[in-house]
């Protein structure tokens, strides 16, 4: 038997359904995925983006209450958010994964 993502200290019956859009259904996969890879799935899967919602994750992950996350922690954790949701909100325009690959290396034609 798998444990529930809500067995993952910060996260509820609320975040549990979230993941569970997302294809993410057992804390275990969870800690395996880790936050970021998580996360693009939950934003991938039409959730909104929220930077409370992100370090709750990233706190919890680490066994630790969503607000020990301070500081100059926050401030990179922040950083780091806004480059996730930049990263879906590429994939959404097509211009990631193989996509993006290709482009890179010059085999697929820009479509601008």
């Amino acid at each position: 038997m798998t444990d529930p993502v809500s067995t993952i200290r910060n996260l509820g019956p609320a975040t549990e359904k979230m993941f569970a859009r997302a294809g993410i259904t057992s804390a275990e996969q969870l800690r395996d995925l880790g936050a970021d890879e998580a996360y693009i799935r939950v934003l991938a899967s039409g959730t909104a983006p929220h930077f409370i919602g992100y370090y709750a994750l990233v706190m919890g992950l680490q066994g630790r209450p969503w607000n020990d996350c301070q500081g100059q922690e926050k401030t990179d954790l922040r950083v780091k958010f806004d480059r996730l949701k930049a990263q879906v909100t590429q994939t959404e325009k097509g211009h990631l994964g193989i996509e993006a690959a290709l482009d890179k290396i010059g085999v697929v034609k820009r479509s601008r």
